[in-house]
């Protein structure tokens, strides 16, 4: 195995390691702007600009990332936004 294999090989399992996991949002037809915006505020620490484009991202794409981080950080903010009636999850 040549040095420059090695290295890669190396920064692909680095790479494995760093991965976080996210909690994703998904849109749903029942909660208003206001809602989705004042959730992600409160679960996820978001500015209230950043909760505004996130909302605006899972109206017109159908999902978006919010929040990335350990697990044990997002399952209890994920827990807080399903708690408020939205569709997520951490994947």
């Amino acid at each position: 195995m040549s040095t420059k294999e090695k290295i890669s090989e190396e920064l692909l399992l680095e790479e494995d390691v760093l991965k976080e996991n996210e909690i994703i949002l998904y849109n749903d037809d029942v909660n208003t702007f206001d809602h989705v915006i004042e959730s992600l505020i409160y679960a996820c620490d978001h500015t209230p600009e950043q909760a505004e484009q996130c909302s605006l991202i899972v109206h017109f794409k159908g999902k978006c990332t919010v929040k990335t981080g350990s697990y044990d950080d997002l399952k209890p903010r994920c827990s807080k936004l399903l708690q408020a009636g939205l569709s997520a999850e951490i994947v």
